[in-house]
């Protein structure tokens, strides 16, 4: 029989925007599975669980958030917190009651119906500081039509545990940067964010040291805006246990293959959760339990080789004062470049994309708080 093709796991909300990895790989499986993502920390926020039912329909994947749940998470020897559904499958704590620690221990319960699942409990180890963040351009082989170098920009990390407690590590991101138009529109500059989308995961324990040094995260290309003006990276930094390390390389092993060829099974990819009442039933994604470590930086340097972003803006042109109508203003046209009262004759730069109007198309025009503007170009 055919495979379906569904998703074995949206996994791990990260502390910044509850980004999740995705990945699909082939299995004979069609029963519907509880798919249970979730990440507590030492950070005074929010934590949140989302619960699913990974469902295939026909070839199409459906996640359905599970609704009406008990969640608590209990602290060994110590309390119970409930938390809420903020919304359709997805539950939080109450930040002014709880605030995971180190070296304690926590477990989850979730009620569904009749069914109950739970997990061990898990203890959430220190984490030492980042000693760096940092950035080297990469010369790429190709060549513009003016002969000059590309650049690009490899990001790495590097840690290391004094104790030796720490040997094995996880890292995500948050990245954001400015851009602006090249026009004189209302909407010229901007913020835009996005999350990690890869698992960035090291075994230390074979090196017979907690220590981490030029390990590459973000490599930025010249095909993207990140590096014309402004950019900005935020790295957070997980202690992991050796059985949560090894669900993460089963995890990342699938989701870096490639041509729908799969190695490993969902069966044998399974988290830390389990169902009470049968617990040979297959429970999908991990119960994560981390202090965090959290440094950033900003990258101001010029880059060599970027080409034009917006060479395809202009689209049309106008003459005549600014008195003339024109077509579609508004909706499917728009001004770009306005020379109604310094050219003769008079003419407006047209196009035909809004993006290349305003920059709220792509981004915000709200500077983030973290923002300044020392080093921007």
């Amino acid at each position: 029989m055919r495979a379906f093709i569904f998703t074995i796991i949206n996994l791990l909300v990260l502390l910044n925007s509850g980004c999740i990895i995705q990945f699909i790989p082939e299995t004979e499986e069609k029963q519907k599975l509880l798919v249970v993502e979730g990440l507590i920390t030492d950070q005074n926020r929010t934590n949140k669980i989302r619960i699913t039912y990974s469902l295939p329909v026909g070839d199409v994947l459906t996640d359905q958030p599970v609704k009406g749940c008990t969640v608590i998470i209990t602290e060994e020897k110590g309390k119970a917190y409930n938390l809420r559904e903020k919304s359709p499958g997805i539950y939080i704590t109450d930040s002014t009651q709880f605030r995971g620690q180190v070296n304690r221990k926590y477990s989850l319960f979730i009620q569904t119906g009749t069914a109950t699942y739970k997990t061990g409990f898990v203890e959430m180890k220190p984490v030492p500081p980042i000693d760096s963040v940092y950035f080297r351009k990469v010369t790429i082989t190709e060549k513009t039509e003016s002969r000059l170098p590309v650049e690009g920009c490899q990001i790495f990390v590097g840690t290391h545990d004094p104790s030796g407690q720490c040997l094995y590590y996880r890292w995500d991101f948050r990245e954001t940067w400015e851009f602006r138009l090249p026009y004189s529109v209302a909407n010229r500059i901007c913020w835009r964010s996005a999350n990690s989308d890869k698992i960035f995961i090291k075994n230390t324990s074979i090196y017979n040291q907690a220590s981490v040094t030029d390990f590459p995260l973000q490599y930025i290309t010249n095909a993207t805006d990140r590096l014309e003006v402004r950019y900005s990276i935020i790295v957070n930094q997980y202690s992991l246990n050796e059985d949560e390390f090894s669900y993460w390389e089963k995890v990342k092993n699938v989701s870096e293959s490639v041509g729908g060829l799969y190695d490993i099974t969902p069966m044998s990819i399974l988290g830390n959760i389990y169902r009470v009442e049968d617990p040979g039933e297959p429970v999908l994604g991990y119960f994560s339990v981390s202090a965090v470590a959290s440094e950033r930086i900003f990258i101001d340097n010029d880059f060599m080789g970027l080409p034009n972003f917006y060479a395809y803006c202009p689209t049309d042109t106008v003459w005549g004062p600014s008195t003339v109508p024109i077509s579609g203003l508004g909706v499917s046209r728009w001004v770009i470049d306005d020379r109604t009262t310094s050219e003769m004759p008079p003419y407006r730069i047209i196009t035909q994309y809004k993006q290349c109007a305003d920059c709220t198309v792509r981004g915000t025009t709200v500077k983030p708080s973290f923002w300044d503007d020392k080093g921007s170009k």
